[in-house]
């Protein structure tokens, strides 16, 4: 995607960034929870969908804390697919 493109895609989420990991774009947002079960359990959630669609994210679990981070490895970026399983994630 080009810089305008993902600048179009990211208007239509909530609260999630664009980020650069060397020169890789990638999508990244942290989900605040009461307790490590919560965040657990929300974990699982995003696990089983990204099965579902067999697109899979960076996951990180901690207390109350979920951090999701979407890109595509085979397009060494972005692509529309990582601003659509963004939004399924917020609809969890």
């Amino acid at each position: 995607m080009t810089e305008e493109e993902i600048s179009a895609a990211q208007q239509t989420l909530t609260d999630w960034e664009v980020v650069s990991s060397g020169e890789v774009s990638k999508l990244k947002k942290a989900y605040r929870f009461k307790n490590f079960l919560e965040a657990l359990a929300f974990t699982n959630q995003v696990g089983a969908l990204a099965e579902d669609h067999d697109h899979h994210p960076d996951i990180l679990t901690e207390w109350g804390r979920v951090t999701i981070t979407w890109w595509t490895h085979s397009a060494n970026g972005l692509t529309q697919n990582d601003f659509a399983m963004a939004s399924r994630v917020d609809e969890l």
